[in-house]
């Protein structure tokens, strides 16, 4: 409890803690409601999807295409004047332009989530929460390091993850300039001579194939048999195929162990174990990418008696509530899957059940009703975009007779074959018996397009049958939802 000597508390009906894509709107809902509101956030509005993951990392994205299809233009007949036709583009990156356009987009989406927040007349403090117990929270504040106690009928924990810190024996010795993580990289002001992933998840094979199309040499080293280790085999071999025919090398089941700093420059010298035995790799910068950790740790969660799993991540129920009494946790802090929408749906999800009169019509939502049809789309290009169960999880759930796979290549698709983007493949598991769609992976030209049409069959419980025998306007890439299922076996 608060001390005799300790700021007075300021009250307020609604308490969120980290401005993510559940607390923002989250916020904006409870004051729009008439409640009091107060928000608070140590880095920036508007979270971690807007500051450093989703917007700032697809700006850049879009900027590694640019460079990719400049270099393929004489592929079409269209050639840079002054380059000799019978030589690659020549490139030039402006890393400083790239930069600067991921920061404006990047300013214009917050300054947008800032408005909203204003719009409503949400208290937002900028600073450090710490419980201090289930209804009150101490805020050291940015600017001047005061403290503020707050206390709240209903707190709402939206404070996200961060990525987890290297621990490779050495990287302490090298410039710091050049250990990069997700966010970091993004503030490069140069092309990377070499840069070495450690990580072969989402977030690496985005930047290795990012920074691959902008000139750098890439190199991947992933602990696992895979690259995406949450995918089916054949896609995650068949992404594999991709990247090395971009020119990107990777090692699987291969660790790190060790690192020094370069003897001949500002680069290092990693050591690696491989399937082929230990081997050398020179570069000039290292993301590490392997994964992350909630922000968890400097909340006192203890003193709310919040409870945490091993990993730290908030427990919480189908209702998204916590050990605690009128304490909710929402987004990526409660665990994966770590998706903003999965964040944006968490909000839906309380702001239904907290702010919506019940009725015998209108049942309380929870996160249960999501579990086996959630989209993701990883932007690699092309990209890789999924939705319900993978083949393996079909196959451990159900016996082998019970379901059907169909694949097909993207190059059996008129559309990606007139655009010159036929790479990757397309699969669907289905139920032999109903005909009901139980997981579809587009590995192919906008895939999370194409993913989206099955994921509306799906929701509307429409068989693929229905999909065959539909009338797709050609060519368009949903024409190939006639074609895949030719395919089952």
């Amino acid at each position: 409890m608060a001390s005799a000597t300790s700021p007075k508390a300021s009250h307020f009906q609604a308490l969120i803690i980290g401005s993510g894509q559940a607390g923002t709107p989250l916020a904006s809902a409870f004051a729009s409601a008439g409640q009091t509101t107060a928000l608070i956030d140590r880095a920036h509005i508007a979270g971690c999807c807007v500051n450093e993951g989703c917007t700032p990392t697809k700006t850049l994205i879009a900027s590694g295409r640019a460079a990719y299809l400049t270099r393929r233009g004489q592929d079409y007949g269209i050639h840079t004047k002054g380059t000799d036709k019978d030589s690659k583009n020549e490139v030039i990156v402006d890393m400083q332009r790239v930069r600067e356009r991921k920061r404006d987009i990047v300013n214009s989406f917050r300054g947008g989530s800032e408005k909203r927040l204003a719009d409503a007349a949400v208290t937002v403090l900028m600073g450090n929460a710490s419980f201090v117990d289930s209804k009150t929270v101490k805020v050291v504040m940015n600017d001047d390091g005061s403290e503020k106690l707050v206390t709240a009928d209903k707190i709402f924990i939206n404070v996200g993850e961060r990525p987890a810190p290297p621990s490779l024996p050495g990287v302490e010795t090298l410039d710091p300039s050049i250990v990069l993580d997700s966010t970091s990289i993004q503030e490069l002001d140069v092309v990377p001579e070499h840069l070495v992933v450690v990580g072969g998840g989402y977030v690496g094979v985005e930047f290795a194939q990012y920074m691959r199309r902008l000139g750098a040499k890439v190199t991947i080293v992933q602990r696992g048999k895979q690259l995406l280790p949450r995918e089916d085999e054949d896609v995650a071999e068949c992404l594999r195929d991709i990247l090395a025919e971009d020119g990107i090398a990777i090692y699987l089941s291969s660790s790190t162990t060790s690192i020094t700093a370069s003897q001949r420059g500002s680069g290092f010298t990693l050591k690696l174990n491989t399937p082929s035995g230990a081997i050398e790799v020179q570069g000039s910068h290292i993301l590490f990418a392997a994964g992350r950790v909630p922000n968890t740790d400097s909340l006192n969660l203890p003193a709310a008696g919040v409870a945490i799993n091993e990993k730290g991540y908030i427990v919480t129920n189908p209702f998204l509530e916590t050990s605690t009494e009128s304490i909710y946790a929402l987004g990526d802090v409660k665990g994966p899957p770590a998706f903003t929408h999965i964040s944006y749906d968490d909000f839906r999800i309380l702001k239904s059940n907290l702010l919506v009169p019940p009725s015998p019509e209108k049942p309380l939502l929870t996160t249960a009703a999501r579990e086996d049809k959630i989209p993701y789309v990883v932007y690699t290009d092309p990209q890789l975009a999924h939705i319900g169960l993978h083949e393996a999880e079909s196959r451990a759930k159900f016996s082998d007779k019970d379901i059907k796979v169909a694949k097909m290549p993207m190059n059996y698709v008129a559309r990606a074959l007139e655009t010159d983007e036929s790479r990757g493949m397309i699969k669907a598991v289905v139920d032999a018996g109903t005909g009901r769609i139980l997981g579809f992976t587009c590995l192919g030209m906008e895939g999370g397009e194409v993913m989206a049409v099955v994921q509306m069959a799906m929701l509307g419980g429409v068989g693929y049958e229905v999909l065959r025998e539909a009338v797709w306007a050609h060519p368009s890439l949903a024409e190939s939802l006639n074609n895949l299922w030719g395919f089952l076996e």
